[in-house]
């Protein structure tokens, strides 16, 4: 049902797209408006869809995990290629890669305690970021920031989410603080693994090679900053880097 909803208003807009050009005034006007109840169909369907992601966690964390078949994730229907080119600049995104259960037994709690005067706007991040929204997801990750700083875990999304929009320097500042201000070993190795893509993506491959060593030293089973390493070494004309940005998709 869905995917012929989406299906049908992707080819309303294809078609307003061929027409606005050469749309006199009134029938722009006309498309416009168009253009704004498909907007507004979207995000009701976001809204209702983050919605009913609140009532499957709240759910899952009444009756454990034990009790449930593996569900995986609701954003598995809107799964798609992450790849934002490659040659040399521009990295290939890790979307397909299965995420990995975070291991709480080495971690500060603070890490991932969500303090209450921002949960919705940090539920609702997670929302948008697993619809690789990454815009709108950074809004809120920023708003809850403002809020709690030392929400470590809204800075590793926000960073994660400037990172898929190529905001390297933004990005890069946030991962930085990360570092200075965690001490869970997953979050560092996310971190250093980050900065590591960050220079790599400028061509700084000494320094990408001791980061990206850095963060498997922190955390040996975060496998991709070691594929990140091998890339630097063997491909250096066609970089493809793995963000880890997969490994929050179970939170």
């Amino acid at each position: 049902m869905f995917q012929h909803m989406f299906t049908s208003m992707n080819e309303m807009l294809d078609g307003i797209s061929k027409q606005f050009p050469q749309a006199s005034d009134q029938e722009r006007q006309f498309y416009l408006q168009q253009i704004g109840e498909l907007k507004k169909i979207s995000d009701n369907f976001i809204e209702q869809w983050l919605e009913f992601e609140e009532k499957v966690a709240d759910f899952q964390d009444q009756f454990g995990p034990d009790e449930l078949p593996s569900l995986g994730t609701s954003a598995d229907m809107f799964s798609q290629a992450g790849d934002s080119g490659q040659a040399g600049v521009l990295p290939k995104l890790d979307v397909e890669k299965p995420a990995k259960a975070i291991d709480k037994s080495v971690c500060n709690m603070a890490d991932l305690t969500i303090p209450e005067e921002v949960a919705a706007f940090i539920n609702q991040g997670q929302g948008y970021y697993k619809l690789f929204m990454f815009s709108e997801a950074a809004a809120l990750f920023q708003d809850a920031i403002k809020v709690a700083p030392e929400c470590n875990l809204a800075r590793l999304f926000l960073g994660m989410s400037q990172m898929h929009m190529q905001n390297w320097q933004e990005a890069k500042r946030h991962f930085q603080l990360l570092i200075e201000l965690s001490d869970f070993p997953k979050w560092l190795a996310l971190g250093y693994n980050a900065l590591g893509c960050i220079h790599a993506v400028h061509m700084n491959m000494a320094q990408a090679e001791k980061l990206f060593r850095k963060a498997y030293e922190v955390y040996p089973s975060f496998t991709d900053s070691l594929n990140n390493l091998k890339s630097c070494q063997e491909t250096p004309g066609q970089l493809s880097l793995y963000f880890g940005s997969t490994e929050l998709c179970c939170l």
